[in-house]
Formats: C-alpha cells, structure tokens, sequence
C-alpha cells in the first residue's frame, strides 16, 4: 500500500494516465473521422458534379436529336428536365427498397418493458 509521502507522486501518474487514456480513445479517432468526412465530402461532391455534367451532356443530345428551332430546343430541355426527374426517382425507389423505410422509434411503454426483461 502506498504511503502519504507517495501519494502526490501518485495523483500525477493517475492525471497524466488519465489525460493520455482521453487523448488516445477521443482525440485520435475523431481526427480519423475528420479526415474520413472530408475524403466523404469530397467524394460526394465530384459525384455530384459528375452527374450534372452528364445531364448536360443528355440534355444537349435530345436537343441534338430534335429539328432546328426555339419551340424543339424548348422541348429538349423538358424532355431533359422529366428524364432527369425520371432518373432520380428510380434511384430513390431503389435505395428504399434496399434499406426500406425508417423504423419509428420506440414507445416509453416498450422501453419500459424491454428494461423490465433484461433485469429479469
């Protein structure tokens, strides 16, 4: 056991344990998560931009495929406008079939419960 003269000794290794121990399992994974979400952003911004330039790139065919004239340049850009629509509800239609709607959260009276069978 450890004596009264050892205890300030003591008290500084458990402060300095203890502020390594938070900077280790805090810091450091929130510094990879950092740098996760910005490589994320990143991503998602060149996707972004990708699919804008390809419904340029679509749009700009339909009103190459179309007669000359205002009235057909008119009708390749909503032509456009409904494909692009088109495009991104079948992206969500199938993002929620694969993960399906949200769960609602559960009732006070099932928490009550389910607290209730793990004590058990």
């Amino acid at each position: 056991m450890a004596g009264p003269s050892e205890l300030p000794q003591l008290v500084t290794e458990f402060v300095d344990m203890s502020k390594e121990y938070l900077r280790q399992e805090t810091l450091d994974p929130a510094k990879r998560l950092g740098r996760f979400t910005g490589f994320t952003i990143g991503a998602s911004l060149m996707f972004a931009f990708g699919g804008i330039l390809l419904a340029i790139a679509g749009m700009r065919g339909i009103i190459y495929l179309l007669p000359e004239g205002p009235n057909w340049e008119a009708l390749g850009y909503i032509l456009a406008a409904l494909a692009i629509g088109l495009i991104i509800g079948l992206v969500l239609a199938m993002a929620q079939r694969e993960w399906g709607p949200p769960e609602p959260p559960p009732t006070l009276g099932e928490l009550e419960k389910s607290l209730l069978t793990q004590e058990k």
